[in-house]
C-alpha cells in the first residue's frame, strides 16, 4: 500500500513540475537510470529475498511426536540437539558445540519435518532454504545469499529474543557438490566456499548460536570438506520405515479420519512394504477421497486396498486394450500369480487386467515380512515369477509379446545380483572384472534354468491357467483370497 501511495505522489509531483514550467529532463533521466539498475539487479538475483518457505522465519508447531517410524533417527537427533539445550554443561565441560547435522535418506522419509521439530525442541528460530536458492549463473550472487541467510537467522533470533537459530538447507547437494566438477563455471565453488567460511565462524560464545541442518539423498556427491568434523559433525540416517514404523505413521495419518470396523492398519502396514512416510500420507488421503466419491461417512478397507494400487501404479486409465490384447494380458498376469503362489503360498494380493499407470494389468504381491537379506533360493524364485508372464503366453498362445520386456530387465538385474553376492557357480567374483562372454553365459544359465522350471509347471497346470484367465476376463479383478480359492477348487477336482 505504501509503495502505491509513494508512486502516486511521485507522479503527481512530476505532473505539477511540468505544468509549472520546470525542466524535469534530469529527473526523468535519473529515474530511468535508477529503474534500469534495479531491473539489472533483479535479473541477476541481487534483490531476491527468501520467501516463507526458503528463508523467512516461520513459527513451527511440529514436534517429534508428530513424526512416526523414525525412532532411532529421532533419538540420535535429540542427542545432538541436547548439546544446544544444555548450554551450562557445554561450557563446564569445554565442549565445542555442534555446527551442522546432515540428514540423509530417500525422498519422503521426513527429513524436513525433523528439522522443523528440532527447531521446536530447542526453542530456536527456523530459517529454511533449498540448495537451488543459492546457485545462480552470475558470479558472487550465491555467496551473497549464503551470507544473507546467516544474517537473517541472527537478526530474527535477536528480534524474537532467542539464543538459538536453526538454518535448514534442503537438497544441499545442489549447493555442496564436490568442487572442481564445474570447470567452466566457478560460481558453484564460490558459493560452497562461502558456506564453509560461515560455518567456520560459528563460536560457542556467539550471541546467537546457529545450527546448520541439511537434508540430501545424494551424500555420495557432496564435497568432503563440508562433511569433515567441525562442519557437519553428525550424519543422521533417515531411512524408509519398517513394518512397525509404517503402522505408527498410518496411525498418525488416520487419527483424524473416520475408519470403518473392517480397516486393519496392521495389514496395511504389511502390504505397504517399501513405502515412505510421504507415500503413506498419500495412501490415507487417497483412501479418504475414494470414500468421499462413494458418498460414505466412513473409510473402508477396500478403499485403502485400492489406494495402495493407486500409489504404486497410478490412476486408472480410460484407454482399454482390444479383446485379443486383454486376453494376452490376463494370461500374462495369471502366469505371474501362479508361480508366485507356488514359490510362497499366500503371496498374491491382487490380480487385475485394469489398465493403471503405464501397465495394462498387474499382479501385486503381499510381502509376508520386511526382508533385507535374500537367499539364493529367494532370488531364483523372484526370477521365476518375473519370467512366468511371458512363459504363460507361450504355453497358451504359442508366442510371446513385448509386454514382458520390463520383466526381463528385472530378471537380468536379479541374476546379476546372484553373481555379485557370490551365490552363483562362479563363487566370489568381481562381476565388473568378469570377461563379457563368461558373464553373459552365467546370467543366461541362471535365467534358462528358472525358465525351464516355469514352462514345465505351467504346461502341467494349463487347465488351471485357462480357468483363472476366463474368470479374470469376466471380473477384471481378483483378490488374493479369491485366486487361492480358484486354485484349491481346481486341485480338488
Amino acid at each position: 500500500m505504501l509503495k502505491e501511495i509513494s508512486l502516486g505522489l511521485g507522479v503527481a509531483m512530476l505532473i505539477f513540475a511540468i505544468s509549472a514550467g520546470y525542466d524535469v529532463t534530469p529527473i526523468i533521466f535519473l529515474l530511468a537510470f535508477g529503474g534500469g539498475l534495479f531491473y539489472m539487479a533483479s535479473a541477476k538475483g541481487m534483490v531476491k529475498g527468501f520467501t516463507n518457505d526458503s528463508g523467512q522465519p516461520k513459527r513451527q508447531e511440529i514436534s517429534f511426536d508428530d513424526i512416526g517410524g523414525q525412532g532411532s533417527a529421532i533419538k540420535e537427533l535429540k542427542e545432538a540437539l541436547d548439546f544446544i539445550k544444555n548450554e551450562s554443561e557445554i561450557k563446564r565441560l569445554g565442549i565445542r558445540p555442534l555446527k551442522g547435522i546432515l540428514m540423509t535418506g530417500p525422498p519422503g522419509t521426513g527429513k524436513t519435518l525433523m528439522a522443523r521439530a528440532a527447531a521446536n525442541y530447542t526453542d530456536a528460530v527456523f530459517v529454511s532454504a533449498s540448495g537451488s536458492d543459492f546457485v545462480e549463473m552470475y558470479a558472487g550472487v550465491g555467496a551473497q545469499r549464503v551470507r544473507k541467510i546467516f544474517q537473517t537467522a541472527r537478526d530474527t533470533a535477536k528480534k524474537q529474543k532467542k539464543r538459538n537459530a536453526i538454518i535448514f538447507i534442503d537438497e544441499i547437494e545442489v549447493l555442496a557438490a564436490k568442487r572442481g566438477q564445474n570447470s567452466s563455471h566457478m560460481e558453484y565453488d564460490q558459493t560452497l566456499n562461502a558456506l564453509l567460511v560461515e560455518m567456520d565462524g560459528l563460536k560457542v560464545d556467539d550471541s546467537v548460536r546457529i545450527l546448520i541442518m541439511a537434508a540430501t539423498n545424494r551424500v555420495d556427491i557432496m564435497d568432503p570438506a563440508l562433511l569433515r568434523p567441525g562442519r557437519f559433525d553428525r550424519q543422521v540416517k533417515v531411512d524408509l520405515p519398517d513394518k512397525a514404523g509404517r503402522l505408527e505413521i498410518l496411525k498418525i495419518h488416520t487419527r483424524n479420519k473416520p475408519l470403518a470396523a473392517d480397516v486393519d492398519l496392521n495389514q496395511l502396514a504389511r502390504e505397504s512394504f517399501g513405502f515412505s512416510g510421504a507415500h503413506l500420507e498419500s495412501l490415507a488421503n487417497e483412501a479418504a477421497i475414494l470414500a468421499m466419491r462413494e458418498g460414505l461417512k466412513e473409510i473402508h478397507y477396500r478403499h485403502f486396498h485400492e489406494a495402495v494400487d493407486k500409489v504404486i501404479m497410478g490412476e486408472k486409465l480410460e484407454r482399454q486394450p482390444n479383446q485379443e490384447e486383454l486376453k494376452r494380458v490376463a494370461i500374462h498376469e495369471t502366469g505371474h500369480a501362479l508361480i508366485s503362489e507356488l514359490a510362497r503360498a499366500g503371496s498374491v494380493s491382487t490380480l487385475t487386467v485394469t489398465p493403471r499407470g503405464g501397465a495394462l494389468g498387474y499382479m501385486r504381491q503381499n510381502p509376508e515380512d520386511d526382508t533385507y537379506l535374500y537367499t539364493k533360493e529367494y532370488l531364483e524364485n523372484q526370477i521365476a515369477i518375473m519370467l512366468a508372464g511371458a512363459a504363460a503366453e507361450e504355453v497358451v498362445l504359442g508366442n510371446r509379446s513385448t509386454g514382458a520386456s520390463n520383466d526381463y530387465e528385472k530378471a537380468l538385474h536379479t541374476a546379476e545380483t546372484i553373481i555379485k553376492s557370490g551365490l552363483s557357480e562362479l563363487g566370489v567374483v568381481n562381476i565388473d572384472n568378469l570377461p563379457g562372454d563368461l558373464r553373459h553365459r552365467t546370467v543366461s544359465d541362471i535365467i534358462k534354468k528358472q525358465e525351464q522350471k516355469v514352462l514345465a509347471y505351467l504346461q502341467e497346470h494349463k487347465g488351471l491357467l485357462n480357468s483363472v484367465v476366463a474368470i479374470l476376463l469376466e471380473k477384471e479383478k481378483i483378490s488374493g483370497d479369491e485366486f487361492r480359492s480358484l486354485i484349491n477348487k481346481e486341485i480338488a477336482v
